[in-house]
């Protein structure tokens, strides 16, 4: 029996990643799939509370089997900031290069790996037979004083994880899922569902 999930996102690369990981078995939709337009608030103080906010928003007007993420940067100088705000760090239209030149001005007094760590985390927040689960992926790292690389999105340039000479956007994309937050965050949720088809 193919069990089918929807995916409360408009982001074809994360569904792909969920059904490269969840195939035979499963069926991934995403909001492509539906009738649905507009905006998912995310007006939660957290990561978790966005994705909880955002799959309850849509299973509320979908009653099926679906789960929703979020994700943040983390940066131990600025107080876990952008965190929550990451994607519009630098303002409601910021592209993903007004983020990263904002962070970098903002970063510009502090020197060394010390004074530069931070970390990526992810949350998934499924609803699955009308109960609620959460999942959750981290990738420490630092952050670095000029972008370099030209894969991957969001502050990918200037992300090196620890332990790693190249930073996410130097990374092919099976590199950089092996090792990043979100890779971790899904294959936790993957896990779980293979465990409970």
């Amino acid at each position: 029996m193919i069990r089918e999930l929807l995916f409360a996102t408009n982001n074809l690369h994360k569904i792909k990643e969920v059904r490269d990981l969840l195939t035979p078995g499963f069926k991934v939709l995403g909001l492509q799939d539906l009738p649905f337009t507009g905006e998912i608030p995310e007006t939660a103080p957290d990561l978790a509370g966005n994705a909880l906010q955002k799959v309850r928003f849509i299973h509320d007007r979908y009653p099926v089997n679906c789960f929703a993420d979020d994700t943040g940067l983390e940066v131990d100088a600025l107080q876990g900031a952008p965190g929550v705000f990451s994607a519009r760090y630098a303002g409601e239209n910021a592209t993903y290069a007004d983020n990263v030149e904002k962070l970098l001005a903002a970063m510009k007094e502090f020197r060394g790996p010390e004074q530069r760590k931070a970390r990526f985390r992810t949350v998934i927040a499924l609803i699955l037979n009308d109960r609620e689960y959460l999942f959750e992926g981290k990738a420490e790292g630092i952050i670095l004083e000029a972008p370099a690389g030209t894969g991957g999105f969001g502050y990918d340039p200037v992300f090196l994880p620890v332990g790693f000479t190249k930073n996410f956007a130097e990374m092919s994309p099976d590199e950089k899922n092996a090792i990043s937050h979100r890779g971790e965050a899904i294959r936790k949720l993957v896990s779980f569902l293979l465990e409970n088809r």
